[in-house]
Parts: C-alpha cells; structure tokens; sequence
C-alpha cells in the first residue's frame, strides 16, 4: 500500500485528507516535523509527502529514496528546492487556486482600510478624539490608479474588484504576453511612478525576493500606498520602514511580513502609518477545507499514476528518475 506522510499541520484536524486518502486506499501518517533531519526521518519511507512549512531541500529528498511528488498546503513553494527537486525526479504540486477570493478580498479591504483612515479612525476614538480628521487628507478613492505587480489569478480578481470600485488599474507580470481586460499593461518603473495604491500577488522567488526595496520605493509617489498580501520576502521590510518614517509612502498594509510572528520589537509596530496582519488573507471557513482536500486529492492523483493538476516543475516529467520510481509504485 502506497504511503503519504503529512510532514507537518497547524490546522487543527486533517479529517477533510483522511476522508480523502482513505477513500483513495493509501496509509497516511502525521507528523510535525520541522527540521531537515525530522523530515527524513519520518517520511524516509513515504511515496509522497504533503507539508505545510517543512523544510524540503536537496539533502530532504536524498533521504526520501521512494518520494514522486511534495504537494505545499497552499500557493507558495518557497521551503521547497525546486531545483533540487526536479534533479532528483521529484514532482512539486500546491493548489493555486483555493482562496482567489480571500486573498483579493483582504488586499482591497486592506487598501479600503488605509485609503479611508478605518483604522486610523478607530484609534483616534479609542484614544479619545472624535475628528474627522484624525486621517487627513481622505482623497476620493474613485479614479484612482491601482497598481497590480503579479496579474495571476488572484492578481486578476483583485484587479476586477478595483475595477467594480471605480479605480483605474494598472499592471506588471514579466511572465504574462498578456493582462486581462481592464488592466493596462505596463513596465514595472511605470507603475511605480503612477500608482496611487501598489498590491502585490506575485510568489516569492529569487527574481521577486525584495523586489519592493529603497530603489523601488524611492520611486512611488509620497501620497501612495503599498499592500501585501504575497509573501513578506517580496518587501525589504528595513527599506519600508524608512519609507514610512521620512514620507517616501504615506502607508502600507502588510499581511505576510518577512519575519513571521512580528517581532516585539519590530518598528512596523509603532508606525501609525501601518496595517498589519498575521498572514491571513486566504483564511475563511471554505478556503481551509477546500485547501485540505485538494492536497490530499493532488497526492492521490500522483499515486494513481496522474498527473496533477498544478507541478510548479513542469520539466520534471523528462526525469528518468521519476519514471523509474513511477514503475516500482
């Protein structure tokens, strides 16, 4: 019988992928591995693995001689060594498309939320000042410039949502010919220097890690505002704050931050300027279940012989290695 081992899962219950792997006719195990030598010495025996912030490196996979596919709760694979693992004739899967909602949701009530001072207000009362200008100026948020970096699936809704509140939206994706209606196609330095509001969508690689950095910044009108939602490596999170500080922005909201919890001592804490999040923009009671199942149907699919749905290393499937270990299966 095939094996699947959960490598690691803070969500409570994994009774959506038992139902799943069950149904399937594979052994599962769960485990809360954390480090390289956990994940090896758990999983040294698994056909397939599904983590959630397990540490999956050259040196992981060595040690899973059986492995044909990691499948990542959720978007991101940036614990992963895609390279190492295409190597090594190992599949990597995650599921694109489970919180399109969500995420496009919160990146605008994020953007609503500075635009309109929500917070700033709020504090304002708490502290014992009622004045419509505790967030001054308020600008009319209709005809405004949103600036899209990473026009993806969750990107594209964001940009529909924008649309629907009377923002015209602007968009960079290198790895797009082509932006959805409605979303203006633009050089990356073009967006910056126009956007009134930037949000980024775009999954954190060596090309995207601290995109948004002093040069970038320096770049932005002093009245904008910057949202992540993606991935908080995208954002030189020391260059951010000095943006903040010396008015190079005027705020930014931050779901995912580079170092996760916050630190205590982190300045993004004390700047009145700043929404922060504890990267929970894709939670919502469908998104968790519906994310649990698909990884578990993704792993199911491999072990059957398919292929699934999403592989981030497409040039896997030329590897001898995964042909071979697809025979012994």
């Amino acid at each position: 019988m095939a094996l699947v081992v959960i490598t690691d899962c803070d969500h409570g219950t994994i009774a959506p992928e038992e139902a799943v792997l069950r149904a399937g006719g594979v052994e599962y195990r769960l485990h809360q591995a954390k480090t390289e030598d956990d994940v090896i010495a758990v999983a040294r025996d698994a056909d397939a693995i599904i983590l959630q912030y397990a540490p999956i490196t050259g040196r992981v996979l060595d040690g899973l001689p059986r492995c044909l596919v990691a499948v990542r709760y959720g978007v991101g694979v940036d614990t992963v060594d895609l390279t190492a693992a295409t190597a090594r004739g190992v599949m990597v899967a995650n599921v694109p498309d489970y919180c399109i909602e969500e995420v496009s949701d919160h990146a605008i009530a994020m953007l609503l939320s500075l635009w309109r001072g929500v917070t700033a207000y709020d504090r304002a009362i708490r502290g014992g000042t009622w004045s419509t200008t505790a967030r001054s100026p308020v600008p009319r948020l209709a005809g405004r410039v949103l600036g899209v970096i990473g026009v993806g699936r969750i990107g594209a809704q964001a940009a529909r949502k924008a649309t629907g509140l009377g923002m015209r939206v602007i968009g960079y994706d290198p790895y797009l010919p082509d932006l959805p209606a409605g979303v203006l196609k633009v050089t990356l330095d073009e967006l910056l220097q126009q956007a009134d509001a930037v949000t980024l969508h775009l999954p954190l690689t060596a090309d995207s890690r601290q995109l948004i950095n002093e040069s970038t910044l320096r770049k932005m009108k002093p009245t904008a505002l910057l949202v992540n939602t993606a991935r908080g490596g995208i954002v030189d999170t020391a260059a951010l704050v000095r943006a903040l500080r010396e008015g190079w922005i005027a705020g930014a909201a931050l779901d995912t931050l580079e170092q996760e919890p916050v630190p205590r001592d982190s300045p993004l804490l004390s700047l009145p300027n700043v929404i922060l999040n504890p990267h929970a923009s894709w939670y919502s009671d469908q998104s968790v279940p519906e994310l649990k199942r698909k990884t578990a149907e993704t792993a199911v699919a491999v072990l059957r012989g398919q292929r699934p749905a999403s592989v981030v290393n497409p040039d896997v499937y030329a590897s001898p290695t995964l042909r071979a270990r697809q025979a012994i299966l």
